[in-house]
């Protein structure tokens, strides 16, 4: 099992760094001997996976599916008494079986090797526990049910990265070992293209800004991730944050967020951290009125809002990158859903009939 599971952790590495919704799961883990001597990780993990090859291993390493002590380490490095190793993808040990259904999907673009899909927003990306079915995976499956060599079984092919269920978007899809292999390179290095827009609470003061602050889960509330200070929390992951602000609404604006790192929740996260809760996040506490008056009327405008778009208000709009195959330059763009146009529009009209704007 070790031996299959390193074949495949290189072409997962997408998963450490590619999208806002990246966790990552344990699959194995060993600690070090008191007596060992320093040796280089890679040989270490040879001595450990027999049937292995150290350059199966030299690639996970180098490219984030192997920490030691809770933190990514190269192929060179020397392995320490009691160093604790963890082999780590972002989904959980296979314990679901993704069966084909029949579910509608927005297809944008298909060849041989990807598939780029808009995810609407409601459709949770991959099974687990209390989604057992009705997937994305599930639909693309079924779409590619007579193609005899997409096993969505495989974890060498599939999702190049993940969005939440609440989140609208563009995701991509690898058809082969190498496609998905590439794009997962490209994710790690950072050279991939990646904008989303989202409504905020609050009037955001700066035009543009960086925020940058390392995510960790919160203790109180396992289900929230929060922003540590430096050095505070020695799982908390680096993650960067830019936003523009693309449209000014009075109690809301309008922003557009460009991923540097990819991390679990990352720009709900990051926009909370700067007192910009996104609008409708439930689990981030933006489905509550934050900002405005204590009118009646408002009070009733803002619960017609919350009705209008039922979650938080993201959209994944625009992903860039190579194309795994021809090394084409790919751009794609997606229309922001109905939900969040007609969110929008109400609060343009708010804002011209009550704010002057």
């Amino acid at each position: 099992m070790a031996e299959e599971f390193l074949d495949e952790i290189i072409d997962e590495d997408e998963f450490v760094n590619a999208g806002e919704e990246q966790e990552l799961y344990e699959h194995f883990r060993f600690v070090v001997d008191k007596g060992q001597s320093l040796l280089r990780i890679d040989k270490h993990l040879v001595n450990l996976m027999s049937g292995m090859s150290r350059n199966r291993i030299q690639e996970a390493a180098d490219t984030g599916n192997i920490l030691v002590n809770g933190k990514s380490v190269k192929s060179n490095y020397r392995v320490k008494p009691l160093d604790v190793i963890s082999i780590v993808l972002a989904y959980p040990p296979s314990q679901f079986e993704i069966i084909p259904q029949d579910i509608p999907i927005d297809i944008v673009y298909e060849d041989d090797e990807i598939m780029l899909i808009n995810k609407k927003p409601g459709i949770v990306v991959h099974p687990g526990f209390g989604n057992f079915d009705g997937t994305l995976l599930n639909a693309i499956a079924w779409h590619l049910r007579d193609n005899i060599n997409f096993d969505p079984n495989d974890s060498r092919i599939g999702l190049v990265h993940r969005i939440d269920k609440d989140t609208s978007g563009l995701i991509l899809i690898a058809k082969t070992p190498d496609a998905k292999s590439n794009l997962g390179k490209q994710f790690f290095d950072k050279t991939t293209q990646r904008r989303y827009q989202a409504l905020v609470w609050g009037n955001v003061k700066e035009n543009e800004g960086t925020i940058i602050g390392a995510l960790a889960r919160n203790p109180r509330d396992r289900m929230q991730f929060i922003v540590f200070p430096e050095g505070e929390n020695p799982f908390a992951k680096y993650a960067v944050t830019h936003y523009t602000v693309l449209e000014r609404l009075g109690y809301v604006t309008l922003v557009e967020c460009r991923l540097e790192t990819g991390r679990t929740h990352q720009i709900r996260v990051h926009m909370k951290h700067i007192g910009h809760t996104l609008f409708n996040d439930e689990r981030y506490g933006g489905n509550v009125m934050l900002k405005g008056t204590t009118s009646a009327y408002y009070k009733a405008f803002v619960k017609n809002c919350f009705y209008a778009c039922p979650r938080q208000a993201l959209h994944a709009k625009t992903l860039g990158f190579l194309h795994p195959h021809t090394g084409e330059y790919m751009h794609f763009e997606s229309e922001l859903p109905d939900d969040m146009n007609e969110l929008i529009e109400m609060w343009r009209s708010y804002g011209k009939k009550h704010l002057g704007l």
